[in-house]
């Protein structure tokens, strides 16, 4: 049966108004910014397809908003009452809390808090705290990142993702780097062990004992890894590393290496050397992009698995105990899967870059 005919969507110009500075303020509630577009598209004669298609929700969406407008016009677009205690915070003194977060700055202070802020509105801090959690706000955290200005870094990108997603046939793709300045350290106290609703504990003070270096090979398809401990970390040590390499991987496969532009990598003797071994070929990633390299990854779990909370009283004793971590990940090795594309880092560094032009920094 073809589905009933819709009831027409007409606005006033009050509500056509209304909905305009809804859908068109950045700062609004998205939740009710989408409601607003839903109802003028359906308004300029959309229909349920083309307006879940436009605003990016589902058509069942797209229908109830437009039948809640129907029914009880622009109060119908907020969210339903719900079992409990009535609100106190009205709408509006919820947006000022929100406007003020995102818009205003708490005197010469950076960021706002709850206590900041509820002396600000007359609010109280919980009260603060419940509306930041709901809209997903958090004045007090911050993320770094670093922007590479690597004049090949489109070209690097390319190359490197392209050998992660399709990695050649007969070949062996490697994400290679070093993890410089192990310290083999000590706890001034010993550790003391979990206990009921007790977590390990340690001194925050350590005696060193010395570093070494941890050069490792990750086979990005299968997760293990080749790896071994020199004292320096200069050319000689990664040119024996790349020895160590041709001699654990099969004579009949090509070796394609993902490394860093560290200047070891690339000085004379090993250009030299790698022209007398051809089934070497070396990618290198773009400048300040270490995450990159999946290494790295890896590298990240050694960290958190073994070296933060262990204590050695001497070099040896370090490259022992991780030796004895590294054959036990090779026992049963997990790769770690990339599945970004190319064109999606590009497009995702684009918007930061139109982001730092808005910035008028």
């Amino acid at each position: 049966m073809p589905s009933p005919k819709l009831e027409p969507v007409v606005l006033s110009d009050e509500e056509r108004s209304a909905l305009a500075g809804w859908a068109g303020r950045g700062k609004t509630s998205q939740a009710l910014a989408t409601r607003a577009r839903i109802v003028l598209l359906c308004a300029d004669g959309g229909t349920i397809a083309q307006v879940a298609q436009r605003t990016g929700t589902s058509r069942n969406t797209v229908s109830k908003w437009r039948a809640r407008f129907v029914a009880h016009r622009l109060e119908g677009l907020g969210d339903e009452p719900r079992p409990g205690r009535p609100r106190q915070i009205g709408d509006e003194r919820v947006e000022q809390v929100i406007v003020k977060t995102l818009e205003e700055r708490p005197g010469a202070d950076t960021h706002w808090s709850t206590r900041s802020m509820a002396a600000a509105t007359g609010m109280s801090q919980s009260a603060i705290s419940r509306i930041w959690r709901a809209f997903g706000l958090k004045p007090h955290a911050v993320q770094t990142w670093k922007l590479s200005t690597d004049p090949q870094f489109v070209d690097k990108v390319r190359d490197v993702v392209g050998l992660y997603l399709n990695p050649p046939e007969n070949a062996l793709v490697l994400a290679v780097d070093e993890k410089s300045q192990m310290q083999a350290i000590d706890r001034t106290a010993p550790i003391l062990p979990v206990m009921p609703t007790t977590p390990a504990r340690m001194t925050h003070d350590y005696v060193r004992h010395g570093t070494t270096s941890l050069f490792a090979a990750m086979d990005i398809g299968s997760g293990s890894v080749i790896a071994q401990h020199y004292r320096r970390h200069r050319h000689q040590e990664f040119l024996r590393f790349l020895k160590l390499i041709d001699q654990a991987v099969p004579k009949e496969l090509d070796l394609h290496l993902v490394l860093d532009n560290y200047a070891t990598h690339k000085t004379e003797a090993v250009k030299k050397w790698l022209i007398r071994h051809p089934r070497f070929h070396l990618h290198f990633t773009p400048t300040s992009s270490s995450w990159m390299n999946l290494v790295e990854r890896w590298f990240a779990e050694l960290t958190r698995r073994k070296l933060r909370r262990s204590a050695h009283r001497s070099v040896l004793e370090l490259e022992k105990d991780v030796r004895v971590w590294i054959n036990e990940w090779n026992a049963d090795p997990k790769p770690f899967v990339w599945t970004k594309h190319a064109d999606d880092i590009l497009e995702t560094l684009a918007t930061y870059c139109q982001l730092i032009n808005d910035s008028g920094h």
